[in-house]
């Protein structure tokens, strides 16, 4: 897989090229995620070129929407438990 440099923040987006390429190692990264049953160890290689082949804010963005969209799927099927934990008011 091709690495990237990203530019500093403010300069030029990222081309077409550079989206695709991130986006195809986001998701190989994340198909080993659901391959792996979340076990992040064995994904490790992955994240590596998800990490150098994306903008670190995308990086962000996208860590923050994988992880709304299993707690939407839990939800959603009904296996979310809420905190049992006494709240302190």
């Amino acid at each position: 897989m091709e690495q990237l440099s990203w530019l500093p923040a403010g300069m030029a987006a990222p081309s077409m090229k550079e989206r695709q390429v991130c986006w195809g190692a986001r998701d190989d990264y994340w198909r080993c995620l659901e391959e792996s049953a979340e076990d992040a160890s064995r994904c490790q290689q992955l994240r590596k070129s998800f990490e150098s082949s994306c903008p670190q804010q995308w990086i962000k963005y996208f860590d923050k929407r994988r992880d709304y969209l299993k707690f939407k799927e839990k939800f959603e099927a009904g296996q979310f438990q809420p905190s049992k934990s006494p709240a302190n008011s």
